[in-house]
């Protein structure tokens, strides 16, 4: 595959592409997917909303007021590309960490590095420094804006593994904050001329070994997920006054609040923390129009009795987990609203099959959105039936392509993204979700891979060996479940369970952690040795033990 000239001066992105053959079938199908040589998706994002809209037009918004305008984040996405290029030395397809909560300086930070020309390495704010290390030491970034509130563990690597990693902090009072080296520029900014095919983001995943895969995003790739499911299924409002539970590290979160929102000259409202309840409240108060989030969050709402205060909602978009009928259509006879249910992956960055309005079909996914197209494959990697489950397969403008990663053969077949789910198509093209095939634990929408888990608990003195598996939980979908073997002579009970799950909450993002600790004498094993993780996840579904030899 022959890409165009890059506008990256640092070649590192290209060189660690995966191989010609291994990427998936790239399809541009639709007028909207035709894209110039030359593009930087940040003056897309924000140079052209801002004079199509206004600069005066409110562009982000929080729960305690403060509110920027889109005048005011184009200029201080412009003075964070001087301080990146003018400080730090910056050069063009530099790698940049970001780690902040969703904030207003955590959009101009990303819009900032895009125009620099630079590479958005995104990750959670959650992330211990065990789980940042591997990210930096494979992506290799010359800086790292931080909110300033999550700087320790930032330094904590950067003194392990990547020792010339220059850490700017932001959000703080200290001299050298990036708001006021910011403060100190024009805001006057020419964004880098790169290419459409160059690399403008490094997403991060984990696999369910827990080892991160990257994720690579082109600049081109940005733009096509509005011009798929937000143009053709979210459709946005001018008007509109966006929130999103989702973190900007995951591209969920990026795509509801910065790409969709400023593409549709609409307010993204960013709320750095809230339960479900919390959420509801905000959503009232604040006259939020449009909602994404995890299935569990409206099921905890709708439980809480704090649905009406969703009443105001024009649109509610579900992704992370799968959206149950009998959720979807509860939340239609009380508010009159139907749920866009959506399936995406941070390989191709955002939802790629979903439904809106006369469309939906309660209970399935949905059908592929414009530029999309999926099928069902059968264990010989060709299109199923109709009616047959198999793994899903994907192919649409954007598509997977890890960095420097062996892993890039198996989720790319015959062309098709094969996302790692399994589904039924029926004969109307609706796909219906059936399981995941990766033994990945999804909770609250949230993927957690238990041997990451199980890495965490294995470090704690006490703990002799330990598997983990997810649990069904009526509120989260799923939960970690982790089975433990104590060393001898020591006992299993509430206080020990206690104690485990800190120490992986120590260990680890806090989100990972067990919530439910088995204490048994020993693990199941095959003749072999291997750890039966099946049998584990019977035993918490409450399957006959009989069904171990199916």
């Amino acid at each position: 595959m022959t890409l165009p000239p890059s506008g990256h001066t640092d070649t590192f992105a290209r060189d660690h592409l995966p191989p010609p053959g291994q990427w998936p079938v790239l399809e541009f199908t639709t007028e909207l997917l035709q894209y110039p040589e030359r593009l930087n998706a940040a003056v897309e994002l924000i140079d052209r909303p801002a004079a199509a809209f206004g600069a005066q037009r409110p562009a982000l918004r929080t729960p305690e007021g403060e509110v920027w305008t889109y005048g005011e984040l184009r200029q201080r996405a412009d003075q964070v590309a001087q301080v990146l290029t003018e400080e730090l030395g910056l050069q063009p397809g530099n790698r940049v960490l970001l780690r902040s909560p969703n904030n207003p300086w955590a959009v101009a930070a990303w819009l900032g590095v895009l125009k620099a020309g630079g590479i958005a390495v995104s990750t959670m704010a959650a992330l211990r420094a065990r789980e940042l290390a591997p990210i930096v030491a494979k992506t290799r970034p010359a800086a790292a804006l931080v909110d300033h509130r999550y700087l320790d563990e930032v330094f904590a690597v950067r003194d392990t593994v990547a020792p010339e990693l220059s850490v700017l902090a932001h959000g703080g009072a200290a001299a050298g904050d990036l708001s006021r080296l910011a403060a100190a520029k024009s805001g006057r900014f020419t964004a880098v001329d790169t290419a459409a095919a160059d690399v403008a983001l490094f997403g991060p995943t984990s696999g369910t070994t827990g080892i991160p895969k990257i994720t690579v995003h082109f600049h081109r790739d940005l733009l096509s997920i509005d011009n798929t499911f937000g143009r053709s299924t979210l459709r946005l409002l001018p008007d509109d006054l966006v929130a999103c539970t989702a973190p900007f590290a995951f591209t969920f979160g990026l795509g509801m609040l910065v790409v969709f929102t400023l593409r549709a000259g609409a307010c993204a409202f960013l709320t750095e923390t809230a339960t479900p309840v919390q959420l509801a409240r905000l959503v009232a108060d604040h006259g939020v129009t449009v909602l994404a989030t995890a299935p569990t969050a409206y099921q905890q709402i709708v439980k809480s009795g704090a649905v009406q205060q969703l009443s105001g909602l024009r649109r509610a978009v579900s992704a992370g987990e799968h959206l149950p009928r009998a959720l979807w259509e509860r939340l239609r006879a009380e508010l009159g609203l139907e749920v866009i249910d959506g399936i995406g992956a941070t390989e191709l960055l955002h939802i790629f099959i979903s439904a809106t309005g006369t469309d939906i079909r309660p209970g399935a996914t949905g059908r592929p959105v414009p530029g999309y197209r999926a099928t069902v494959l059968g264990p010989d990697g060709t299109e199923a039936a109709p009616g047959v489950a198999g793994r899903l397969g994907v192919i649409g403008p954007v598509g997977c392509r890890y960095l420097d990663d062996e892993r890039q053969a198996a989720y790319v077949v015959n062309g098709w993204n094969v996302t790692g789910d399994t589904f039924v198509r029926d004969e109307d093209g609706y796909f219906w979700y059936q399981a995941r095939e990766d033994g990945m634990i999804v909770s609250s929408g949230y993927n957690i891979a238990g041997p990451e888990v199980e890495a965490a608990l294995a470090t704690h003195p006490d703990v002799l060996e330990t598997a983990v598996v997810a649990a069904p939980d009526p509120e989260r979908g799923s939960v970690v479940c982790a089975f433990v073997v104590l060393r001898e002579g020591l006992v299993g009970d509430a206080a020990k369970a206690a104690e485990l799950q800190d120490h992986v909450k120590q260990s680890i993002a806090p989100y990972k952690y067990p919530r439910q600790v088995r204490f048994t004498d020993a693990l199941p094993r095959n003749a072999s040795g291997k750890l039966q993780h099946f049998r584990l996840r019977r035993l918490v579904a409450g399957r006959p033990a009989e069904e171990d030899q199916a």
